[in-house]
């Protein structure tokens, strides 16, 4: 073990399981947009630069909180910390298959089930990130307040810092004036949220286990979480039947999508680049105009 990196891994996974150092090797596995993926044992790990520790911290905090009531499985972590010279989480690996059939149904009710779970206020206890952007969560009892200040405003502020302004700043400027009108009459509960539940957060065990990872986690509309599984290829009709069936949906939800998964295009935006400020144009564009 001459790298440096599988060293400082296998010698803390040694420490915290009392086992024997790991001699497998360090294999990288691909797929990741943030960070640095490989497997070593029985371990799955990211790393990422030092300066971004954090974001393994709140990552650490909400696996541990979607694991912690018992209905849909996220990967249990061991440990978060530096490792020579890199921003490290370890947690087990799981190997896994692309969600399909029973399983699909069952993610669906699970969901459900995890969004039953309510906290007073809307928010978590502590900031964290989605993908590597900072998730503000400071505590709010006004969902259009919270998702107005710490997560439309947010993400639009950082594209304005970035130089995306222009019509995407003045489409943003109206929608943030028009979503009290949007949203009115809408309460949702706070339920807990994975927060970044897209199809590429979600696969199934050899067995036909859901499993859910990669959380962005806190307290908020549940609508938000059913609303991002629809970005970017999307789920199943079993599961949203599924979910249906065990929880059904307000009305309106559709045009809730909408506004919820702008703020999911701009954080894209910020993180990737140019080629989604035309979709986020579109979506505020088709809301804006069922106002007109």
């Amino acid at each position: 073990m001459d790298n440096p990196l599988h060293s400082a891994l296998a010698e803390q996974i040694s420490v915290l399981t009392g086992t024997s150092t790991i001699t497998a090797p360090l294999q990288p596995i691909g797929g990741g947009c943030i960070n640095h993926a490989y497997r070593l044992g029985d371990w799955f790990i990211k790393c990422n630069d030092p300066d971004l520790l954090d974001m393994f911290a709140t990552e650490t905090l909400a696996l541990n909180e979607i694991n912690q009531y018992q209905q849909v499985r996220a990967p249990q972590p061991l440990w978060h910390g530096l490792a020579a010279g890199h921003a490290c989480l370890i947690m087990e690996y799981i190997p896994l298959q692309p969600l399909k059939g029973k399983a699909e149904e069952q993610l669906g009710q699970q969901l459900a089930a995890l969004h039953q779970h309510k906290q007073a206020y809307f928010g978590w206890h502590c900031d964290n990130s989605l993908g590597s952007t900072l998730q503000p969560n400071q505590a709010d009892n006004d969902w259009i307040n919270f998702f107005i200040n710490q997560r439309l405003e947010y993400q639009l502020r950082l594209a304005a810092e970035q130089g995306y302004g222009g019509r995407l700043q003045q489409l943003g400027e109206r929608l943030l004036s028009a979503l009290p009108k949007i949203l009115a009459g809408h309460t949702p509960h706070p339920a807990l949220l994975h927060g970044d539940l897209w199809s590429g957060n979600a696969a199934m065990t050899s067995d036909g286990q859901p499993v859910i990872f990669d959380p962005a986690c806190y307290y908020g509309d549940r609508e938000a979480d059913i609303a991002m599984t629809e970005l970017f290829g999307g789920f199943s009709r079993r599961f949203y039947q599924a979910y249906h069936e065990a929880y059904p949906l307000d009305d309106g939800a559709p045009i809730r999508f909408t506004v919820y998964n702008i703020y999911h295009v701009l954080n894209h935006l910020n993180l990737f680049g140019e080629s989604y400020s035309q979709q986020a144009q579109n979506l505020m564009d088709s809301l804006l105009s069922r106002l007109r």
